[in-house]
């Protein structure tokens, strides 16, 4: 029922559905597109695309409202939402009916406040990336084992607590000192500036400690100051930068040689745990023990052979004598042992001319009788024993043709085994 109906009591009485229509109906005649602001929470997108979220009020007062943002207006959004984000949005108030809910169905977002900050933090890091400031070749190694640690923060600062504490429970012999500074405030860039210039003039600790608490990115800005990022890029001393908490990210972390999460976590980086050095050393020294003992184990051995072979000369001269005694036979043997060399290679040389020798006239005997049987193919006396025969004229000229034949002529037939007189009666 959409409508009321009247009751018989003459009330009007609401159906839940037509009552939430009326309310959508009064909220768009009444407001319709409107803009609003605040902090996000709870967001999520699902697999559908569609994002749901809360938006609280942004001044800290114990206001909520629910919102959605449809697929089609979420895909047109340019950066991430996320929890914690002030940002603005257009749109329009709704009431979702199964629950009964007010809702704002958002059409456009973006980041307001923080946002815009945000976006000078992104441009400037560009700038700053292009000039080579945060380039990894210019990031310098620590000192292993600093003796005195300088930091930069301001005096008041839960992060300067935060240091102390860790450096005397974990390097307790590193001297501290400390350059005052403002990390908060249009002056905090200026006198960061000076804090890090003033370390480096007096260049009386090993590295510095730039820290400072967590915030949120306005508390945080003085870092992301180009001048202050400049500082820590051309200091001549290393820096860690440990500002804020482990989600936070400045500039001046970019441009350190290296970045902590947390204040704490840079005092434990900068200096290694005393326990640590103390056993490397007790182990570094036991092993020195080790090995001079073996060295001088080994010496000892050494000047005891030498002692030895000082107290025999005699055994010394009596080797020596039969070195000499071997190389004299060896001179003796020697022209012999040459000569007894040289005949062998005389005899090896020898019987290698015969072998040659008799293969060489087997090579020739082979191409003899390789001439011979060719020779015998052509010889026309085998051609004759298989039947055939050979003629001539009176002058022992071959007749091939019956052309030069003539009645009565006289010609010898020469065959296998002897010649016939014959004389031509007729050709044909």
């Amino acid at each position: 029922m959409i409508e009321p109906r009247e009751a018989a009591s003459g009330r009007r009485v609401w159906g839940v559905a037509g009552l939430l229509a009326a309310l959508t109906e009064s909220l768009s005649a009444r407001f319709g597109a409107v803009t609003v602001s605040g902090e996000l929470s709870g967001f999520t997108r699902a697999a559908s695309g569609h994002c749901y979220f809360s938006l609280k009020d942004a001044d800290g007062l114990a206001a909520s409202l629910r919102g959605a943002m449809f697929r089609r207006a979420a895909g047109l959004l340019d950066f991430e939402p996320g929890d914690g984000m002030r940002v603005e949005m257009r749109g329009r108030l709704a009431v979702y009916e199964p629950r009964g809910e007010l809702q704002f169905v958002a059409e456009a977002m973006r980041l307001a406040g923080a946002g815009s900050l945000y976006e000078q933090f992104l441009r400037l890091r560009e700038r700053l990336e292009a000039a080579g400031l945060f380039a990894r070749e210019r990031k310098r190694p620590l000192p292993s084992f600093p003796t005195r640690i300088g930091i930069v923060t301001s005096l008041g600062a839960a992060a300067l607590h935060d240091v102390l504490t860790a450096l005397a429970r974990r390097a307790p012999q590193v001297a501290v000192v400390v350059y005052p500074s403002l990390v908060q405030g249009s002056e905090a860039p200026r006198a960061l500036v000076a804090a890090l210039e003033q370390a480096n003039a007096r260049q009386e600790v090993d590295l510095l400690l730039l820290v400072r608490g967590g915030g949120s990115l306005e508390d945080l800005w003085a870092f992301n100051d180009e001048r202050v990022v400049r500082a820590v890029a051309g200091s001549a001393l290393p820096i860690v930068c440990g500002v804020g908490h482990e989600t936070d990210i400045t500039l001046a972390d970019l441009a350190a040689d290296l970045r902590a999460p947390t204040p704490t976590a840079a005092a434990e980086l900068a200096a290694p745990a005393r326990a640590d050095c103390l056993d490397c050393l007790h182990t570094l020294g036991r092993l020195l023990q080790l090995r001079s003992a073996a060295r001088l184990d080994g010496h000892a051995q050494r000047l005891d052979r030498l002692a030895l072979k000082l107290a025999r000369p005699s055994e010394l001269v009596s080797r020596q004598g039969r070195l000499l005694a071997l190389l004299a036979q060896r001179t003796r043997a020697a022209p012999a042992r040459r000569l007894e060399l040289e005949t062998q290679k005389l005899t090896r040389l020898a019987e290698r001319r015969e072998q040659a020798l008799a293969r060489w006239l087997q090579r020739q005997q082979a191409r003899l009788d390789t001439v011979a049987a060719r020779l015998g193919a052509l010889d026309p006396q085998h051609v004759l024993a298989r039947g055939y025969a050979w003629l001539q004229d009176e002058g022992g000229q071959p007749i091939t043709s019956v052309a030069r034949l003539r009645i009565g002529q006289a010609v010898e037939a020469r065959l296998a085994d002897g010649a016939a007189e014959l004389e031509v009666r007729k050709t044909r």
